[in-house]
């Protein structure tokens, strides 16, 4: 169920499928994160998540260790764990390592990838597209970031998959909640360009494409947030 290696961040589980209490906590939260009810900074207090998901402190930390093995969570001698809030220069070396292995993943994919790879991406960018129009912002959000995984994935390069899965995951952290129409921190029209020129072959315009892209998604990072609120609530958790 869980990823194979230490770096791969694995999707979320279906809703039907039987997940243990730490399988469950995992997942909800790495939800929580990505849909950025979680904002960066917030803290993970062990006794408050013991409670909401009936789990001994162990259990917890365990959980919270694996959150931070992904890179979500960062876990702090003497303070605790919170979500992960990397800094501008942080920030700006992820983004740099992005440019470089995105540029590797398109390359592959310009050799590898079929007509029914690129129609599998075609429909998962209208899903963001569609996403953003009806204001779905979670979904929207969680599928601008999984378009750069599955388009890695097409490279079939498994280690390129697991170290831009983390990366992505952790940029996703600081995009801004106050982005607006035409500012899309992760635009759906970038990814159709990116797309596009590789259907034609291009794989020099692909990788000036998701160049400037990624670029873009730099400029619309924010750092840690004073933002508060419920955890209980933040999870989807009803009251005790």
């Amino acid at each position: 169920m869980m990823a194979r290696l230490k770096l791969a961040i694995p999707a979320p589980a279906p809703q039907e499928m039987a997940l243990s209490p730490e399988d469950r906590m995992y997942f909800e939260i790495y939800d929580a994160i990505m849909e950025h009810r979680l904002p960066a900074g917030t803290k993970l207090t062990e006794q408050a998540l013991g409670e909401i998901y009936d789990l001994a402190r162990h259990n917890v930390r365990k959980v919270l260790s694996k959150l931070a093995a992904d890179g979500l969570v960062e876990i702090e001698p003497n303070r605790g764990a919170y979500i992960a809030s990397p800094n501008e220069q942080e920030a700006h070396d992820m983004f740099e390592l992005r440019q470089t292995l995105e540029q590797l993943a398109i390359q592959k994919v310009s050799k590898k990838a079929t007509a029914a790879d690129f129609k599998k991406m075609r429909q998962m960018i209208e899903r963001e597209r569609e996403a953003y129009m009806q204001g779905n912002r979670p979904l929207w959000i969680r599928l601008s970031a999984d378009f750069h995984i599955e388009l890695a994935k097409l490279s079939g390069n498994q280690l390129l998959v697991d170290m831009l899965r983390r990366l992505v995951s952790r940029t996703t952290l600081l995009i801004s909640n106050t982005d607006t129409a035409g500012q899309q921190p992760c635009s759906f029209d970038d990814h159709l360009l990116v797309i596009q020129a590789l259907e034609a072959k291009n794989e020099q315009q692909a990788c000036a494409e998701m160049s400037s892209h990624l670029q873009q998604c730099a400029c619309r990072m924010t750092g840690r947030t004073d933002k508060r609120f419920d955890l209980r609530t933040a999870l989807g958790k009803p009251a005790a």
